[in-house]
C-alpha cells in the first residue's frame, strides 16, 4: 500500500487504519463510521498509521491496543506513550470471532499451513494444536493479509485465522467458525489524532504516562494515592520499561475513569506534575461500555464542599 497525500482542505474527513480491508480494525471502524461518512485509509502497519496522523496524511487513525485475552498490544501503547505526540479520542470495542479460512471448496483436513498474526494464532492455540497438529503457523501482518494471501496462493492446502468479513473480502470459504479457545473475546481499539480533546460526557476515560522522580520502596503507592484520595477509579494500571533507560528504569501507564476537564482528575494531574518525574497525557474521551460515573460525583460533590469550605476560611485573612 503507497501512502496516500494529504488531504485538502475541503476533502472528506479521512481515518487510516490498520489494515488491509477486512481486518478488526476496519470492522470496528465500520461500526462508527460507516464508509460513506468518511473515507478510511488503509495502512500495513500500526506504527504507519500513527505515522501517517502525525504527518497529517489523514485526519484520524484507529489502532488496536487491548485485547480481553491477550491483554495490552504493546507495540501500540508503547508507540503512543515513547514515539508519537497524538492523543486518544476516541475508544470502540468489538466481539471477536475468529474463522479458519480456506480457499472454495478446500479440504480441512489437506491444510498443511495456517497463517495468521501471532496474537489470533495464540487465541486459537488449543483448536490449531487438536484439529491442525501438523499444520505450520506462519505469520503474517494482520489477520485480512493472511487472508488475502490465502486467496492469491497457488496451492489449496494453505488457511488462515481470519475475521469472517475478511472471507467475504478475499472469496474464500469459512471452514469452521468460532474456533478461539475462549468465550467473549473482545479486542479495544482507540482512534488517534493529533489535536481535540473531546469535551466531557460523564462516562470518559483519561490516559496518562507517568515517569518516576526515583525508583525507591514506595513509588507507586505515592502515585496511586493521588487516584485514591481523590476517589477516582484506575481501569488499567501497568508498567512499561522506558526505550532509554536501562533494566530496571519503568514508567507507569494508566487508565483513570475521568475526563482532564473534572477537577478532581486535574488536581490529580496537577500533583503528579509537580512530584514525579513526568507525566504525559495521552487522552481524555468517551468511555465504552456502561456508566459507572456515581461514585466519582459523590467524590466530586464532597471535594467541591470541601473548596468551599476552605475558600469561606480564607475569606476572613485580614489584609496585611
Amino acid at each position: 500500500m503507497t501512502n496516500p497525500a494529504a488531504p485538502s482542505v475541503n476533502a472528506q474527513r479521512r481515518i487510516g487504519f490498520f489494515g488491509p480491508f477486512g481486518t478488526f480494525t476496519q470492522q470496528a471502524l465500520q461500526s462508527v463510521e460507516p464508509t460513506g461518512a468518511s473515507e478510511h485509509v488503509p495502512y500495513r502497519t500500526v506504527p504507519d498509521v500513527l505515522d501517517a496522523v502525525e504527518a497529517g496524511e489523514v485526519d484520524a487513525g484507529l489502532v488496536p491496543i487491548e485485547n480481553s485475552i491477550e491483554g495490552m498490544v504493546n507495540f501500540t501503547q508503547d508507540a503512543l506513550a515513547f514515539d508519537h505526540e497524538l492523543i486518544i479520542v476516541r475508544e470502540v470495542v468489538i466481539d471477536i470471532e475468529h474463522c479458519l479460512v480456506v480457499q472454495p471448496g478446500a479440504s480441512l483436513d489437506a491444510v498443511t499451513e495456517v497463517l495468521s498474526i501471532p496474537v489470533a494464532t495464540a487465541q486459537c492455540h488449543r483448536y490449531l494444536r487438536e484439529r491442525l497438529p501438523d499444520a505450520e503457523i506462519v505469520a503474517a501482518n494482520s489477520t485480512a493479509d493472511a487472508a488475502r494471501r490465502v486467496g492469491e496462493s497457488d496451492v489449496s492446502t494453505v488457511a488462515a485465522v481470519a475475521p469472517r468479513v475478511a472471507a467475504e473480502v478475499y472469496g474464500l470459504d469459512v471452514a469452521e467458525s468460532d474456533i478461539a479457545d475462549h468465550a467473549g473475546n473482545q479486542t479495544r481499539f482507540v482512534m488517534v489524532a493529533k489535536s481535540g480533546v473531546p469535551a466531557p460526557t460523564g462516562h470518559d476515560r483519561t490516559a496518562l504516562v507517568v515517569y518516576q522522580r526515583a525508583d525507591e520502596p514506595g513509588s507507586l503507592i505515592s502515585i496511586l494515592q493521588e487516584f485514591a484520595a481523590r476517589r477516582i477509579n484506575l481501569s488499567n494500571l501497568f508498567s512499561r520499561p522506558i526505550k532509554a533507560g536501562g533494566l530496571g528504569d519503568y514508567c507507569f501507564i494508566m487508565y483513570a475513569d475521568a475526563h482532564v476537564a473534572d477537577e478532581l482528575l486535574a488536581d490529580t494531574m496537577r500533583s503528579l506534575h509537580a512530584k514525579q518525574g513526568g507525566v504525559k497525557f495521552l487522552g481524555s474521551y468517551p468511555a465504552a461500555g456502561e456508566s459507572a460515573e456515581t461514585e466519582r460525583e459523590h467524590a466530586g460533590g464532597r471535594w467541591r464542599d470541601a473548596d468551599d469550605w476552605l475558600a469561606d476560611i480564607r475569606a476572613d485573612i485580614s489584609p496585611s
